[in-house]
């Protein structure tokens, strides 16, 4: 039964994954049908590309540190204090997660760039810096901390602290000796999550950063799609693989100890209005930050997609109605990419749900051997290998009958579902191991078929999961760029495309027009997430 859950996913990811990997790569390294292995180490002693590897390396743990010192505090907060609206900080703060990394490279342009509110207001400009991109990048993952983190915090047992300082330990101590280290794992794994998603930035670091900053999957987009250096793009993707496989690593290994590791008590029992002038002004400090951090830049890109020329207005939302506005290069509409973008996440979040629903399946029999488990990371990967390699890979791999898919629609989808599948996984996990194997048994005896039985006893109790998992699919999806900016037919564009395409020309209209689209991608997504918030379990995942 095991590997004939295994089975489909397999066979997906191998074909849609592995497959076009392998080939770029192998297009890269071969040379008269020998591969030529001596490239890796003549591109690594580049010094351009030495930078390239030294850039994404520092600024990913720059990001990382960051964002857990400014993200800690929202963790505390949201799992400790009750407070009237808690629920909708907790959505506010996980709104950027789901944000297609244009929108979040767009929201800071408008608040940091030429013309933008800092510079409008002081005079500030931070476009084509670092901190651009580092502050951008912790907005993207202040969620990644506060939902892991505070998800564990919210139900450690406090009495153990408060035993600690009974026998004469100070907060600090008691905290530093009694919670911190239970804490550790959690904070371990929000890390390496974060160190993977800045190691691997694309779409921030292009917006912001300008040719002066250039992380391995900009140079891979660079190498690929710019100077059709095949080589050394093959090298880049096999140092970014070989990053990515051993942050997985690492990370489930974290993940298992948080598991295993502590006894856990309900959320409701640690939960109380915070008490005292101290624990209202970090509630006072995390709003705040809220406000700054994520809030500010959203509410300026809103701004800025209704400040046309001739006063506040919908001028460019309407421009989009027409192709050619401005000289543009749409064949059509820049309005059609909404539904194009509908359509594309729609089936994508389908797809998503079965191979990710039939993996998280066969991952929580309780025979599970090594191999399943090392599925388990397998499913991780697309997270972190180079969508841009992926892309590519497929226009040069699946273009012979059966599989010639160059000009249907539905290869979209397919690279969008890559993304999507981790999620839903890691959303039905925890809540399909958490169903009683005892029902599953009973059902057997009285005759049903597996999957019968997973139909009467698994689907209603992970029927919530399984919405949570198809919202969250849904919305990665609908923002992927990496992969689909090389897929995505001219007269078919996707939402995050489009954006692109506008931002990488001249004009008033092109700016204002991507500020529109990025403002109704944002509500998009941001609905999606509010609409989570309401169906979410306690069990329904960490995000």
């Amino acid at each position: 039964m095991r590997l004939g859950l295994t089975a489909v996913p397999v066979a997906f990811f191998a074909l849609f994954f592995a497959y076009p990997v392998v080939a770029i790569v192998g297009r890269g390294l071969k040379a008269d049908g020998h591969w030529q292995f001596g490239r890796i180490g003549t591109v690594l002693s580049r010094p351009d590309i030495l930078d390239v590897l030294w850039f994404t390396t520092w600024q990913a743990l720059a990001s990382t540190v960051l964002t857990l010192l400014i993200a800690l505090p929202g963790a505390y907060v949201l799992a400790r204090f009750d407070f009237p609206g808690k629920q909708l900080l907790r959505a506010v703060v996980t709104v950027p997660f789901v944000l297609p990394t244009v929108v979040v490279g767009t929201a800071f342009l408008a608040l940091l760039g030429r013309g933008g509110f800092l510079d409008e207001l002081w005079g500030v400009r931070l476009d084509t810096t670092v901190w651009a991109i580092l502050l951008a990048h912790v907005f993207f993952n202040y969620a990644v901390v506060v939902r892991t983190v505070g998800g564990l915090w919210s139900q450690l047992d406090p009495r153990q602290e408060e035993a600690a300082r009974v026998l004469g330990a100070g907060r600090l101590a008691a905290w530093r000796r009694v919670t911190l280290p239970a804490l550790a794992p959690a904070v371990a794994a929000a890390a390496l999550m974060v160190f993977l998603f800045t190691f691997t930035s694309f779409g921030v670091v292009q917006i912001l950063g300008g040719p002066a900053y250039s992380t391995l999957e900009v140079e891979i987009y660079r190498q690929t799609a710019q100077l059709l250096d095949l080589p050394t793009a093959a090298v880049l993707t096999l140092v970014q693989f070989a990053a990515v496989a051993g942050i997985l690593a690492v990370h489930a290994w974290t993940v298992r100890r948080r598991e295993t590791a502590l006894k856990l008590v309900d959320p409701a029992q640690t939960s109380r209005p915070p008490r005292g002038a101290g624990q209202r002004a970090l509630l006072g400090g995390v709003l705040l930050t809220v406000l700054l951090l994520i809030l500010l830049p959203l509410g300026v890109l809103v701004e800025r997609s209704l400040d046309t020329s001739g006063g506040y207005g919908f001028g460019f939302y309407r421009a989009l109605q027409s192709a050619d506005s401005n000289g543009s290069t749409f064949l059509v509409p820049p309005l059609d990419a909404i539904g194009n973008s509908l359509r594309y996440a729609l089936v994508a979040t389908l797809i998503a749900l079965v191979i990710g629903g039939l993996a998280a399946a066969a991952l929580t029999r309780r025979r599970a051997g090594r191999l399943v488990r090392g599925f388990d990371a397998l499913l991780m990967l697309p997270l972190g290998v180079s969508a841009v390699t992926v892309g590519f890979g497929f226009l040069i791999t699946l273009d012979k009958p059966p599989l010639d898919l160059r000009t249907s629609w539905i290869l979209v989808p397919l690279a969008q579902a890559l993304v999507g599948v981790p999620f839903v996984v890691r959303t039905m996990l925890p809540v399909l191991r958490a169903v009683d194997d005892r029902l599953r048994e009973a059902a057997a005896v009285l005759g049903a078929s597996p999957l019968r039985a997973w139909r009467e006893v698994d689907l209603p109790l992970v029927r919530r999961a399984v919405l949570v998992a198809a919202g969250f699919a849904f919305a990665v999806s609908l923002g992927e760029f990496g992969a689909t900016v090389f897929i995505a037919r001219p007269d078919n564009p996707t939402l995050p495309v489009a954006v692109a395409r506008l931002l990488g020309r001249s004009g008033e209209l092109n700016y204002g027009q991507a500020m529109a689209l990025s403002t109704i991608l944002m509500l998009v997504c941001a609905v999606s997430l509010l609409l989570l918030e309401r169906i979410r379990t306690d069990r329904s995942g960490e995000f």
